[in-house]
């Protein structure tokens, strides 16, 4: 039997229209296909999920070169960049007036996605490993953006959320807040009540990783009908993270 090329990975920035759009691609496959995601500017045609501040963002790729293809993406927004576009994306969600009034240096999170076929694996760590490159290279303070629940159903995600606000609620000088009318309470069950090892099989892998950075969770959840998702947004002060969480990121979060 033949066996498969081991990964051969490679992490960069993209650098031309090509590459970002095979990142779009990758997202088409993960949040259109598997996760019933829409939104007004995705072509279903070329198979492309796209929105208006893709031109506006960095596009962290990971690349299989044993398998010639892009197999991971995170989108990455500078302030300076923000500015250029108006806005961070996650501001249509969340109202991030008490981070930008800190005048720190922010990074904005986003568009995280890994193919099907290299979930649990090694290509998450290399996809950190590049993005604390990055934010070595700009010297951010403080990263964020929205993480999701799959579906729109509070009452099916009401263990994890109520989980996430008991323990990781952001304090006051991060605590970032929902929008209305899109603003749900994360407080639905009594802290007594709460199952934590149930609730965080619950918690998708994304969110137990920043968790794990030491990341904070906003004020309230936004569910996200078009999207066909339930956000919360994670917070991460770069000056708080100790030195066990600190190594962690460093190194990729292995472990």
């Amino acid at each position: 039997m033949i066996r498969p090329a081991a990964p051969r990975f490679t992490v960069k920035l993209a650098t031309d229209q090509a590459e970002v759009e095979a990142a779009q691609r990758l997202r088409y496959e993960v949040f259109v296909q598997e996760l019933g995601a829409g939104g007004a500017l995705v072509d279903h045609q070329a198979r492309l999920e796209r929105d208006r501040f893709d031109p506006y963002f960095d596009h962290l790729i990971l690349r299989d070169d044993s398998a010639g293809r892009i197999v991971g993406v995170y989108r990455l927004l500078r302030d300076d960049q923000a500015a250029r576009a108006g806005q961070f994306y996650s501001e249509d969600e969340y109202d991030l007036q008490v981070l930008k009034d800190s005048k720190r240096k922010l990074l904005e999170l986003g568009r995280s996605c890994v193919h099907k076929d290299y979930r649990g694996g090694m290509a998450l760590m290399h996809l950190w490993n590049g993005l604390a490159d990055y934010v070595a290279d700009h010297g951010i303070e403080i990263l964020f953006g929205v993480a999701s629940f799959h579906g729109t159903d509070v009452s099916a995600l009401a263990l994890p959320l109520s989980a996430l606000y008991q323990t990781h609620l952001a304090p006051p000088d991060l605590r970032v807040r929902a929008r209305a009318p899109h603003f749900q309470t994360m407080d639905l069950i009594p802290k007594h009540l709460i199952d934590r090892r149930r609730a965080m099989i619950e918690t998708p892998a994304l969110i137990k990783a920043y968790l794990r950075l030491g990341g904070y969770v906003g004020e309230g959840a936004f569910v996200d009908h078009s999207f066909n998702t339930t956000d919360v947004c994670l917070v991460m002060d770069t000056a708080r993270m100790n030195s066990k969480h600190g190594a962690r990121y460093k190194r990729g979060l292995q472990g």
